[in-house]
């Protein structure tokens, strides 16, 4: 693979990559280094990236499991996602701080679904993935990233409602 194909190839998923790796390791030095890292270690490997089918998602999982070999080497212990929502003009200051409280709520209500669920909704419901793109990052099968996506989802269904019966009561 020449360089001006290299660059084509990976300039735009290297945002994603940014945003995956930022939400993992929530530094931004960190999920820099990380991407840069990784877009080293392609580099160094961009005669064999000719084999790979996917290459956004080949690139997507060198990343995650980058991140995640960060964070075992800092001892770690959890994942932490962070979502953030577009502004709009319109919203007045009570809106806001409610939209706020709700974002906050739903945060920690997927900090609290087990690692692999987290990153299947990370990865899906925040980033916009397709089925095939999650597999190959995660190294599922089609069936498992189904499954667990709508267990992660039913999960946070369960966790919301609980949680507007107990603010009701």
């Amino acid at each position: 693979m020449k360089q001006k194909t290299f660059v084509k190839t990976f300039q735009e998923v290297q945002h994603k990559m940014y945003f995956l790796s930022k939400r993992l390791l929530t530094s931004h030095e960190e999920a820099a280094d990380a991407v840069q890292e990784v877009m080293a270690r392609l580099w160094e490997k961009r005669f064999q990236l000719d084999e790979v089918r996917n290459k956004e998602a080949y690139a997507m999982q060198m990343v995650k499991n980058y991140s995640l070999d960060r964070l075992k080497s800092k001892q770690a212990s959890h994942l932490k996602i962070v979502h953030s929502n577009y502004d709009s003009e319109e919203r007045n200051i009570e809106g806001e701080l409610e939209r706020l409280g709700q974002i906050k709520l739903v945060q920690n209500m997927i900090n609290e679904l087990p690692e692999q669920y987290k990153m299947i909704v990370q990865l899906r419901d925040i980033q916009g993935y397709d089925f095939e793109a999650i597999e190959n990052i995660m190294n599922m099968k089609a069936t498992a990233v189904r499954v667990g996506l709508s267990r992660a989802r039913k999960m946070l269904k369960e966790k919301i409602e609980e949680q507007y019966k107990t603010e009701i009561a």
